[in-house]
């Protein structure tokens, strides 16, 4: 079976480096043949391009805009009212996977208000999330991008993000109906809203289009201390046939480099 690969999650990763041309330069000089990103906004598009063909690096995955951050936003995707923006963020984040041959853009659901009641809410939140999906499924599938959806844990990270577990994940995918709008997975949340990993995995790996990770619950290398065995993750994945990459997104406990020992096997089996 071929080795599992990772991408370097340059939002974590190398950030001693300010700019993210400089992170693909060091990711590469890792040994990774492809990084992601959450939001590179903020970078000169044709400066990302260069450092891209300089390096030879594929870039699998960005995310759409926050919104607006001074104002608390998480992204857009359920916010009701907020349709025109999110289509507006979508456009941006086509740009720019378009300019970097990116294929996966994760659509990010958001919070739920300041001052609104989650239950409450809901239902709302999901019809908008699922309109939201069905329009970026229609857009995405003529450029043959696929979109994400991440639950993202409420016990510690973001007690008001939207989308906090794999199964509400599911539901939704269903609803929206599309084979390009798939599951991407972050053991990292899954374990702390949910745990039963394994079953979980196995239940919706037809869903999952890209596989992000850290240890729970430091969110550290994935050799670091803590609950996650990973040794027997990576097995599950491999025998399970995933194809896909798999996203380094985690602290570093020292410099990225000192702790790149985990993963250095497998970006040399990958070359």
């Amino acid at each position: 079976m071929p080795p599992l690969k990772f991408c370097a999650n340059l939002s974590w990763l190398f950030t001693d480096l300010p700019e993210f041309t400089q992170r693909i330069y060091a990711a590469a000089s890792a040994g990774f043949q492809a990084v992601e990103a959450a939001w590179l906004y903020d970078s000169d598009l044709q400066e990302l391009q260069r450092a891209k063909n300089a390096t030879g690096v594929e870039v699998v995955l960005i995310n759409t805009p926050l919104g607006d951050a001074k104002a608390g936003d998480l992204g857009l995707g359920a916010v009701p009212g907020r349709e025109e923006d999110f289509r507006k963020g979508l456009d941006l984040a086509m740009q720019y996977a378009k300019a970097l041959d990116c294929r996966r853009i994760h659509l990010m659901a958001g919070r739920v208000p300041v001052g609104a009641d989650r239950a409450t809410i809901a239902v709302e939140m999901e019809d908008t999330f699922v309109q939201n999906l069905k329009h970026a499924a229609d857009v995405l599938s003529n450029e043959g991008i696929t979109g994400l959806i991440e639950p993202i844990n409420t016990r510690i990270t973001d007690p008001r993000y939207f989308l906090d577990s794999p199964h509400q994940a599911a539901a939704i995918l269903q609803k929206v109906g599309h084979p390009n709008i798939k599951l991407q997975m972050d053991v990292f949340h899954w374990q702390i809203m949910d745990r039963n990993l394994t079953q979980n995995i196995q239940k919706y790996f037809p869903l999952i289009g890209h596989i992000q990770i850290a240890q729970v619950p430091s969110r550290n290398e994935p050799d670091s201390a803590g609950e996650l065995n990973f040794p027997y993750i990576f097995s599950l994945l491999e025998e399970m046939g995933y194809q896909g990459y798999i996203g380094c997104e985690y602290k570093p406990l020292g410099s990225t480099n000192e702790g790149l020992g985990w993963v250095k096997d497998y970006l040399k089996r990958n070359k």
